[in-house]
């Protein structure tokens, strides 16, 4: 069956760097767009960063773009989301997901199956 297990979290201080790995079985990754999103408490589920499974293209919401990079391996079914120059409102709890054909790549509904999540957090 197909899941997705997020690692990689933890409570960093401002300025640091965090990788997120998510691990998928039971598909091939790599033939599906993949997605990462957070929440924070009382939030609603954010869009983070998208890889795109034709040409391994990426897309990142402005929060995230300049400071994260999403990437993939292959050979180890798994996707990254390497973050730099983490603030404290990047805390969040971060999941990664795998999307559906069609729709938006920054609607949490266009997305099927999720992992469990993992807390990242930032202090000041």
């Amino acid at each position: 069956q197909v899941q997705l297990v997020e690692s990689g979290g933890g409570l960093v201080q401002a300025g640091d760097s965090l990788r997120l790995s998510c691990a998928a079985s039971g598909f091939i990754s790599s033939n599906f767009n993949m997605g990462w999103f957070r929440q924070a408490p009382g939030k609603e589920r954010e869009f983070v960063a998208a890889i795109f499974r034709i040409s391994d293209s990426t897309y990142y919401s402005d929060s995230a773009k300049d400071r994260f990079t999403m990437s993939r391996d292959n050979a180890k079914n798994t996707v990254y989301l390497q973050m730099n120059s983490l603030k404290p409102e990047d805390t969040a709890v971060y999941y990664c997901a795998r999307k559906n054909i069609g729709g938006s790549v920054r609607n949490p509904r266009d997305y099927a199956y999720w992992g469990q999540g993992t807390q990242v957090t930032v202090s000041s």
